[in-house]
């Protein structure tokens, strides 16, 4: 499959979005280098603030950015957007109606090699709890675009996770997107499984194949937004296939497969398996190695499949 780099992606479509709007602002905690971004420092050196290794301080800055009427893009590593800037976040972005739009590089297992204080297993549900806050997990290049538009005027905060290296083009350039509305990508009648993200993602649609060979017809839906969560076509696809699993690059605790239950478990309760990382913490290792160490990958989605079809 054609694949594109994330965060190139990324940098593009801000420098794109800039070029016909100058509210657009990118703040960086240091880390342009590593998010991709110094081509929008090239294009736009008067509305790119790196902030250094100060990561409360910069949203706090992109709320006042906001408040004088800018479009502020802050990012870091996902666990310094999450955990250190939570409370800047929560009470000068959100509590203030500002807008700010947080982005956090590296989700869960894709940072690899910086180990397990780099790798972000709970942002999105440390996210979910702030009110009237978007959260996305863009699953290829072309999703990630089109989210990024639509966020950047989006009427409250956002946060996005970014998986920065490169990722295979699922989706044809025209696709359209919508804050809150799952894709459909693969129609089955056996079972459904929702994931998130570009490796989760790309697992359950290898997973898809895996199960069509052995005469299992699944749905695979991508969840791109978290929250506000497609409400509507989990139920729909509950009913129709009466067995899901969720499948994310998070802890199963708080993110994509708590978000899909609690709509089960309040409109129409069915079999449900979470795929995810069960209580842990990250640890150091090949994207390869860390996906077959917590179990995000392909073979074990069809098992927990075949497990749910037997009960």
């Amino acid at each position: 499959m054609n694949q594109q780099e994330m965060r190139a992606v990324y940098a593009q479509t801000l420098i794109d979005l800039a070029e016909k709007d100058e509210r657009i602002v990118l703040l960086e905690a240091d880390l342009m280098k590593a998010s991709g971004t110094t081509p929008f420092k090239t294009k736009f050196p008067g509305r790119t603030f790196n902030m250094g290794v100060a990561e409360a301080n910069m949203v706090g800055v992109a709320a006042g950015l906001s408040a004088g009427g800018k479009i502020p893009f802050a990012g870091t590593f996902g666990c310094f957007a999450a955990r250190r800037t939570y409370d800047q976040f929560f009470i000068s972005a959100n509590y203030a109606r500002l807008k700010v739009r947080l982005v956090g590089t590296d989700p869960g297992i894709s940072s690899a090699f910086n180990g397990g204080t780099h790798m972000p297993f709970e942002d999105m549900g440390i996210m979910r709890n702030i009110p009237k806050l978007a959260v996305f997990d863009p699953g290829d290049p072309v999703s990630l675009r089109k989210l990024v538009e639509k966020s950047a005027y989006y009427e409250g905060n956002t946060y996005m996770r970014l998986y920065r290296k490169p990722a295979p083009v699922i989706y044809d350039e025209k696709e359209t997107f919508e804050i809150g509305k799952g894709k459909v990508l693969k129609e089955g009648t056996d079972i459904t499984v929702i994931a998130c993200g570009v490796i989760m993602l790309n697992e359950a649609l290898k997973a898809y194949h895996i199960l069509e060979n052995e005469g299992i017809h699944a749905t695979v839906i991508d969840m791109h937004t978290i929250k506000p969560v497609d409400s509507e076509l989990i139920i729909r696809y509950a009913r129709k296939t009466g067995r899901l699993i969720t499948c994310e690059n998070h802890q199963v605790m708080n993110g994509l497969g708590s978000a899909v239950a609690e709509v089960l478990a309040e409109n129409c309760p069915v079999f449900i398996k979470r795929i995810g990382v069960e209580d842990e913490f990250g640890e150091v290792g090949t994207q390869d190695y860390l996906q077959e160490r917590f179990g995000l990958t392909a073979a074990h989605i069809v098992e927990e499949a075949k497990k749910l079809i037997n009960k």
